[in-house]
């Protein structure tokens, strides 16, 4: 097992940009997961997964997304779920995190290239404490899964016994990484996820914390935990704090109002079931993928305003993807600045640099184009309906694992379009862009400047 971290570690010793060895690690693991959810002994019936099923499985599973076209509580054998979780848990700790970890635990020293790409995979503005706070991570994800899985395991313990135990914790750290996997299926039928569970505050309460906690990002949980005052917070943790709050309040009133009698149709919900149906689909929207009521029920209006949500994401240095919370906050600020007439964009009296500003619009405007045009491709290749199809799209580019239940039914070619999304979605799509893209001949050459009008 150490002898495979140190190759993966050594990759950081080929001529190959930090974007490049991140693409390459995510690629890695997802061929590993995938050759192992092939083997017999992971599935219940003792036959495995057809390749592209596995690849789309473990393409998921590490890049924490939660889209299945297998129900994993009654398909996967214990051996199954097992890699499956590993898989989610690599995954949303990030493959430098966990190379980092095997690095340490053997004494092995980081060097100076792989301290870069360490910085290029944590979203960092400097290589200075990648090291410390890809330890403080470990930590800290590991605290909030064993807290969070054990509330889930005394209460699961009521309805499974023993086996409860092991769902506790098995879903703890499907919801703090944000993927969206669960084994309830064996419990409420296949596909089911925690629909069985609408009105259940503990189960509500527990998983969106958990969803929460993963989607802010390490750095902001660090932040807080070390300052504890919002005055003394960094700019990134208030931008970051600041949207995640109205996005989940704002999205929780625009669902409880576009399905208000539609939850009542669904689950006969009384009005605390239907705030908290709201309040759930409004919080796993932003990348979770755990949904406590049957999506494909709801309207247009509210699948459209869920793509919406869906696509901002998370946060920055989280377990969630998303073109991020922080990148919405840039974008307004940017907006907000050019509809009063000023050449500076700024968020809580700190002035937006422009090459930030530059890279929000850029993210925005590739993923953007990502998502039309898969959602393009597939209403070629799958007969669904249009909504279904730009809604599965973003939640693969998300990372969200949301769908209206048309995941399984999708044709081969589409399978492979949901992979790509995914994959890009999570190693993000600019980081893709710089790994494929050739390295420039101009260097530092400059133009003459050119004026263009725009609008």
């Amino acid at each position: 097992m150490g002898v495979k971290f140190v190759n993966l570690l050594d990759i950081t010793q080929w001529k190959l940009t930090p974007y490049q060895i991140l693409v390459l690690g995510f690629a890695g693991l997802i061929l590993s997961g995938t050759l192992l959810l092939m083997l017999p002994i992971a599935a219940v019936a003792g036959t495995g997964l057809p390749f592209i099923d596995a690849l789309f499985t473990a393409t998921s599973a590490v890049c924490v997304t939660g889209l299945v076209v297998v129900d994993t509580g009654t398909y996967f054998s214990l051996f199954g779920q097992l890699v499956i979780i590993s898989l989610i848990q690599a995954g949303g700790l990030g493959i430098m995190a966990m190379s980092t970890l095997m690095a340490i635990l053997i004494g092995k020293k980081i060097n100076l290239r792989q301290r870069l790409v360490m910085q290029e995979a944590l979203n960092q503005f400097t290589i200075a404490g990648v090291v410390r706070l890809t330890q403080y991570i470990i930590k800290v994800t590991l605290l909030i899964e064993f807290i969070g899985g054990t509330i889930l395991a005394i209460r699961w313990y009521q309805d499974f016994g023993l086996k409860g135990i092991y769902f506790g914790y098995w879903h703890a750290i499907s919801s703090f990484c944000n993927a969206g996997f669960d084994l309830l299926g064996s419990v409420n039928g296949k596909f089911s996820s925690a629909t069985g569970y609408v009105d259940d505050i503990a189960i509500n309460v527990v998983l969106s914390l958990l969803i929460i906690l993963g989607g802010i990002g390490f750095t902001v949980i660090a932040d807080v935990w070390t300052n504890r005052r919002v005055d003394r917070l960094s700019l990134h943790s208030k931008v970051v704090l600041l949207t995640t709050v109205v996005l989940i309040v704002f999205g929780s009133i625009v669902i409880f109002s576009l399905e208000y009698n539609n939850l009542t149709t669904l689950g006969g919900l009384s009005g605390q079931g239907k705030l908290l149906a709201s309040c759930f689909q409004s919080v796993t929207a932003r990348t979770a993928g755990f949904n406590t009521v049957d999506l494909s029920k709801f309207t247009d209006a509210t699948l459209f305003f869920m793509v919406l949500l869906m696509f901002i994401g998370a946060s920055p240095t989280s377990t969630g993807g998303g073109i991020k919370t922080s990148t919405v906050g840039v974008l307004a600020a940017a907006i907000w600045a050019l509809t009063r007439g000023r050449q500076d964009a700024e968020l809580f009296k700190r002035r937006i640099p422009q090459s930030i500003i530059y890279k929000a619009f850029s993210v925005m405007l590739l993923s953007a184009v990502l998502v039309i045009f898969v959602t393009m491709m597939l209403s070629i290749t799958e007969n669904q309906p249009f909504i279904n199809l730009l809604f599965e799209t973003t939640s693969a580019f998300g990372t969200v694992g949301l769908t209206t239940g048309i995941t399984p039914t999708l044709t081969v070619s589409g399978k492979i379009w949901i992979i790509i999304t995914m994959f890009a979605g999570r190693v993000g799509p600019v980081t893709l862009v710089l790994a494929l893209a050739l390295k420039s001949r101009k260097g530092n050459l400059q133009y003459p400047e050119g004026k263009l009008l725009i609008g």
